[in-house]
């Protein structure tokens, strides 16, 4: 690691209450489940965790509820060294929140109450303005409300600060106000809701990825799970494999994705670098249990990515092909 960049994130912040049953219960019954955990999560804070755990200096911005959850949140991030100097208190509403029920096969029910989040505003990115004109990048998902991601984008633009935008979940936005994005990173399913093509394969892959280009995007990395990943410009696109792991439990890979991939290009990285390094934290990560609690230290992610061992050796690297 050459140096230690500074990264702002604009996103959300939500608490996982997930509970573990042999059955999910039938309507108007009762019955006990096996166990609980409680986990913090949301798109923009678990991003924020794996951008720090690389080694970068993390400024976010975000909104939690004026309950127990909300001072919990922001404890939680202050213990990764994240500056939480605008992660501020919304007033009368709940912070985000997302009941999770898992049954035995490992199917899983999820209840998403934004709370919070949803009361970001652009005016909260005009607050945080001194501290976010240091970052070397701005990070966003479509967790806030649209209007506030739209904002930050040309806030980014405007002061000449590489913006990085995860549209997740894919919301229905015009791609051209996105047009001031520097990296637009979807994964397959988002990357098909947002096209209107199939994203099956890493042709298709590559289909999507010059449409979505066309729109006037500058970069697209789509993610496509453990297949590995595929970045594109106007003038090429490359297939980054994935790396060959004794897979867990995959919860917060995507964000583990995003997050290094932040920090490992802000520090100097060359784009297809960072996806590859990228692509092996995030399969790292699906080595452990649970979101941010899974996402790997710099000192253990870099002994692993000096292994010999063949856990971790890449699978075979796809062509280069030239753009439309």
């Amino acid at each position: 690691m050459t140096k230690h960049p500074r990264v702002g994130i604009i996103g959300s912040a939500n608490v996982d209450l997930i509970t573990f049953t042999d059955r999910f219960p039938q309507a108007g019954e009762t019955i006990f489940a096996d166990r609980f955990d409680l986990g913090f999560g949301g798109k923009g804070a678990n991003q924020a965790v794996a951008a720090r755990l690389c080694g970068a200096h993390v400024d976010m911005v975000a909104r939690v509820g004026d309950d127990l959850f909300g001072n919990a949140t922001i404890q939680n991030l202050e213990s990764f060294g994240i500056d939480v100097t605008h992660v501020r208190v919304a007033e009368d509403v709940s912070s985000g929140v997302a009941p999770i029920f898992v049954d035995s096969s490992g199917q899983n029910r999820i209840i998403v109450i934004k709370g919070a989040n949803d009361r970001l505003s652009p005016a909260d990115v005009d607050a945080a303005a001194p501290l976010l004109k240091q970052s070397e990048c701005i990070l966003l998902q479509f967790e806030i409300p649209l209007a506030t991601v739209q904002h930050s984008i040309r806030f980014a633009g405007s002061h000449g600060i590489r913006c990085i935008v995860n549209p997740a979940p894919a919301l229905p936005v015009t791609l051209q106000s996105l047009g001031e994005v520097d990296y637009f990173i979807p994964n397959e399913t988002e990357a098909e809701a947002l096209s209107g093509l199939p994203v099956k394969s890493v042709d298709d892959a590559q289909h999507c990825a010059r449409h979505l280009l066309a729109q006037g995007l500058r970069n697209v990395i789509i993610t496509l799970g453990a297949r590995g990943a595929l970045f594109a410009t106007s003038k090429a696109t490359e297939f980054v494999p994935a790396f060959t792991v004794s897979t867990t439990d995959s919860t917060g890979a995507g964000d583990a994705f995003i997050g290094s991939f932040a920090a490992f290009l802000c520090e100097g990285l060359q784009p297809v670098e960072a996806v590859s390094r990228a692509c092996l934290y995030a399969a790292l990560s699906t080595t452990r249990r649970g979101t941010q609690k899974s996402f790997l230290s710099r000192t253990d992610f870099d002994y692993a990515a000096g292994s010999t061992s063949a856990a971790i050796e890449p699978k075979d690297r796809g062509n280069r092909q030239s753009g439309p």
